[in-house]
C-alpha cells in the first residue's frame, strides 16, 4: 500500500502538521533568498535595503499565514470561497478587527513609500517615544528605546514622525549665563570655544563636495535677555552628518563648558530668598 494512502497520511492531523512544516521551511527559504538578493544589490543605500527587506519578510509571513489558514479550512472540508462569500460573515470579520489590520497595513505601506522611517534611524514617535528602529513590518514597527526595551508599535497609531537621521542635523548647543558677565567679552569667548569646536569636530561637520563644512561651528546671537529670570542667553549652531550628531551634540557641551570655566565665566544660577516668618512680618 502506498505510504500516501495510508489511514496515518490522511489523518487531518498529520495533514495539518505537514502543512505547518512545509509552510515554515517555505518561510526560511524565501527569507534566505529575499536576503541574498538584497545582499547583491548596491543601486540603493545599506538602510534602506534593510527596510525593504523587514517589509517584504513581512509580506511573506503573512501570505504565508494565510495560506496556512485555507491549507488547514481546505483539510477539515471547509469550503473557503462560501465562508468568504457570506456577508454575515465578512461583516463580523469587519467589525472585529480587519478595519484596524487594514489600516496598519495601509500605513506601513505609507511609511516605506514616503521613506519617512528607515531601519536604523533614531525616530521620535507622537512625541512620546524616541529609540532606534530594529525592524519595520508591515503592521508594526520595533523600536529600540535607550533604555534597552523593545517598544512594537501599530502602524496605524503613528500620528507624527521625527527623524534624526535625514542626511544632516544642526547642533544647536545655549549657554545662559549671569547678567554681571559683559556681553561683549562672552562674545569673544565664545568665538574661543567655536574656533576650538571647528578644530577638535571637524570630522563631526557635514561637508559639501569640495570637502569644506557646509556650516562650521559659529555664534548664533544671543537668543535671550532674560532666560527664565536668570540671566543672558546665547547659541552656538554647527551642521553635522546625522549619524553623528549625538556625539558632536555631547562633544560640544563638554568644550563650551571646559572653555566657559577656563575664562571664569559666571554662569547663572537660579537664587531663592528665604525670609524667616518675623522677617515678613515686619
Amino acid at each position: 500500500m502506498n505510504f500516501f494512502d495510508s489511514p496515518f497520511f490522511k489523518h487531518p492531523v498529520t495533514q495539518i502538521a505537514i502543512g505547518v512544516i512545509f509552510t515554515v521551511i517555505l518561510v526560511l527559504v524565501l527569507r534566505r533568498i529575499i536576503h541574498s538578493l538584497f545582499k547583491r544589490t548596491d543601486f540603493i543605500s545599506e538602510k534602506k535595503e534593510k527596510t525593504i527587506e523587514s517589509m517584504v519578510n513581512s509580506i511573506v509571513q503573512y501570505a504565508a499565514t494565510f495560506g496556512l489558514i485555507v491549507y488547514v479550512l481546505y483539510v477539515f472540508d471547509i469550503e473557503v470561497g462560501k465562508i468568504l462569500a457570506g456577508a454575515g460573515v465578512l461583516g463580523l470579520i469587519i467589525g472585529f478587527g480587519a478595519q484596524n489590520l487594514v489600516k496598519d497595513w495601509l500605513a506601513g505601506i505609507f511609511l516605506l513609500y514616503e521613506k519617512q522611517l528607515q531601519q536604523g534611524d533614531w525616530i521620535k514617535v507622537n512625541n512620546l517615544y524616541s529609540g532606534i528602529v530594529e525592524d519595520v513590518g508591515l503592521r508594526s514597527i520595533k523600536i529600540r528605546q535607550w533604555s534597552g526595551e523593545l517598544l512594537i508599535l501599530s502602524n496605524g497609531q503613528i500620528q507624527t514622525v521625527q527623524n534624526y537621521n535625514f542626511d544632516k542635523m544642526r547642533v544647536i548647543e545655549q549657554v545662559t549665563v549671569s547678567f554681571y558677565e559683559d556681553p561683549r567679552r562672552i562674545f569673544s569667548v565664545l568665538e574661543d570655544a567655536c574656533e576650538r569646536l571647528n578644530q577638535e569636530l571637524h570630522e563631526f561637520l557635514k561637508k559639501d563636495l569640495t570637502g569644506k563644512p557646509v556650516e562650521p561651528f559659529q555664534i548664533y546671537g544671543m537668543t535671550a535677555l532674560n532666560d527664565q529670570y536668570r540671566g543672558y542667553q546665547y547659541a552656538v549652531i554647527g551642521l553635522c552628518d546625522d549619524l553623528v550628531y549625538w556625539t558632536a551634540a555631547k562633544e560640544t557641551r563638554r568644550i563650551l563648558a571646559e572653555t566657559m570655566y577656563d575664562h571664569k565665566i559666571q554662569m547663572a544660577e537660579q537664587h531663592i530668598e528665604y525670609r524667616p516668618k518675623e522677617q515678613r512680618e515686619t
